[in-house]
């Protein structure tokens, strides 16, 4: 039994209890109740607070309350017992069967367990790294790479049309410094003051003289064009190689400088006129935002007639918008904490809702850390530790499980020495080492003849109720991540999961020993080993990790 279907007896419960007039319940009989595992064992397999929570509109004290709501949920069948604790708690405890009839229901459900269709085919665009095409994937932006794909797959696990889009900013002053520093790595010339360091640099320069041996020769503005064009293009395809390469695919690529040549800006503000949040003032043109809850107005078009930069952010949210997507989401550094307010007045001027229309989640640094000290210089960049110095030190399953395993909105430091271990004291080994142990498992039943089979009723060990309830969490743990923004919710699930395997295996015989002759007691365990792979599997491939089936 899954704390879901928990959750629809006990609803089930007070809605025979009013329908008798047991209880009265004038806002109506609630669509789920709270149900969650308690940290003692003793207070059975679930608690919920739903006595507590609803005795005050039935008029009854929460203790009473519970009272009714225990017998009545107690006569259900695959309940064992359901206790009355303290100010009104209920504590459930399960049935064997019904609890064993989890890992029933995980194999039955396969790759498909953990997700559900909640977002009813609603299309979401979640735009994610968009660094400048100036130089290689930093490892800020490496993270916003693997949290920015594991939202994206924990949307397509619950129901969700998911776009993953990044922002090709190829128009402004980073790339003008760019190409500077192009031109004049080909030219033998020191690095321009404000310039791009590092062998990256050399190598692009190379890479386009290579193929245009004429570059560095022309005058200044032809050459600078020739660097631009060609040195942006191999940047850039090396970013996106780079991030293939970390099982991050982009579904779109958008220019920038698309928004400023198809006349989309122009298309924005014509829109933002028409209703009523544009005005001229002082020879520039005014977007109203401080009445959407912005610091101050915002100017859109400055007097010398170029858009201000929140003008091509006009144009990219209406046009997400006119592509259909009803959810844009946004990854953004630290850096950029003071944008969120005047984008959430932008969307509020297109009549929009923030928070709905627009999300904008803002994550922190990372650092790598080795030998105890924070590492300051890449080997490719000069200046800047990138996403392939990382994969470089510990491969990209470490790599991606590293950057996903920590709350966004906290700092992370990644010790390479721990990543890069092959001991239970690296997270992401000890959870596919789980994942390869339990695959072994299934391969020597194999070799018996001995194949999983249900007998659910059979699962009556503590270790295996302890793993069967973790086991159930799964599309618990996959919703919150997804609804609240935080993937590190799965990752720190599959770690408690496996430990849970590891504490049922040390203790539940799952293969005959020597001779013995096999029971069902064996094939159920089984059941429950065959489910584990399945929860393991799943849940590492939301993190974009692979499951080996041998270590």
């Amino acid at each position: 039994m899954t704390p879901e279907q928990l959750s629809d007896l006990i609803v089930a419960s007070l809605a025979d209890l009013s329908a008798s007039g047991a209880i009265t319940l004038p806002a109506g009989v609630p669509e789920t109740v709270t149900v969650e595992r308690p940290r003692v064992k003793e207070h059975g397999d679930y608690a919920t607070n739903v006595a507590l929570k609803m005795a005050k509109q039935a008029g009854m004290p929460p203790r009473d309350f519970a009272g009714l709501v225990a017998d009545r949920l107690g006569a259900q069948e695959g309940i064992a017992g359901v206790d009355v604790a303290g100010p009104g708690f209920l504590n459930i405890t399960v049935a064997a069967g019904a609890q064993g009839q989890v890992a029933d229901d995980i194999v039955a459900a396969g790759s498909a367990y953990g997700g559900s269709e909640v977002g009813g085919k609603q299309k979401v665009n979640v735009e994610f790294v968009s660094a400048n095409p100036t130089g290689p994937v930093t490892l800020a932006s490496a993270r916003w790479a693997a949290v920015g794909d594991t939202l994206s797959r924990l949307f397509e696990a619950s129901g969700y049309q998911v776009t993953r889009e990044y922002y090709f900013n190829d128009h402004g002053a980073q790339i003008d410094r760019f190409t500077r520093s192009l031109l004049a790595s080909a030219r033998d010339l020191p690095t321009p003051a404000d310039g791009y360091p590092g062998q990256y640099i050399a190598d692009v320069a190379a890479a386009v003289v290579a193929d245009h041996p004429d570059a560095p020769d022309l005058p200044d503005d032809e050459a600078l064009e020739a660097f631009r064009t060609h040195g942006v293009g191999i940047m850039f395809d090396e970013i996106k190689q780079t991030l293939r390469d970390f099982r991050v695919p982009f579904d779109v690529y958008y220019h920038e400088n698309d928004l400023h040549e198809s006349g989309a800006v122009d298309r924005a503000i014509a829109r933002l006129r028409e209703l009523g949040n544009i005005y001229e003032k002082d020879g520039a043109t005014w977007l109203r935002t401080e009445k959407y809850g912005d610091d101050k107005d915002r100017v859109i078009v400055r007097s010398d007639g170029q858009g201000a930069y929140i003008s091509g952010d006009a144009a990219y949210y209406l046009d997400k918008r006119e592509r259909g997507f009803e959810r844009c989401i946004i990854l953004l550094g630290a850096d950029h904490h003071g944008y969120v307010g005047r984008m959430m007045a932008l969307c509020a001027a297109f009549g929009d809702e923030p928070g709905v229309n627009l999300e904008i989640i803002i994550g922190q640094m990372v650092n790598l850390l080795s030998h105890g000290s924070v590492v300051r210089m890449g080997k490719r960049s000069g200046n800047i530790v990138t996403l392939l110095d990382l994969v470089d030190e510990i491969g990209v399953d470490a790599a991606r499980y590293a950057l996903v395993r920590n709350h966004i909105e906290t700092n992370l430091d990644i010790d390479v020495d721990l990543w890069a271990k092959a001991t239970s004291d690296n997270p992401v080994f000890y959870v596919q080492y789980a994942h390869a142990r339990v695959a072994s498992i299934l391969r020597n039943a194999g070799e018996l003849g001995l194949e999983p089979e249900s007998h659910p009723g059979l699962l009556a060990h503590e270790k295996e109720g302890e793993l069967l309830r973790a086991l159930a969490e799964f599309p618990r743990v996959v919703a919150a991540a997804t609804t609240l923004r935080e993937p590190h919710r799965v990752a720190r699930y599959l770690e408690d999961t496996a430990a849970s395997y590891h504490r049922f295996y040390d203790n539940c015989r799952v293969l005959p020993m020597g001779d013995d002759d096999p029971t069902d007691l064996h094939r159920a365990r089984l059941r429950l080993v065959d489910a584990t792979r399945i929860v393991l599997a799943n849940g590492l491939g939301l993190l974009g990790v692979s499951a080996p089936e041998r270590m």
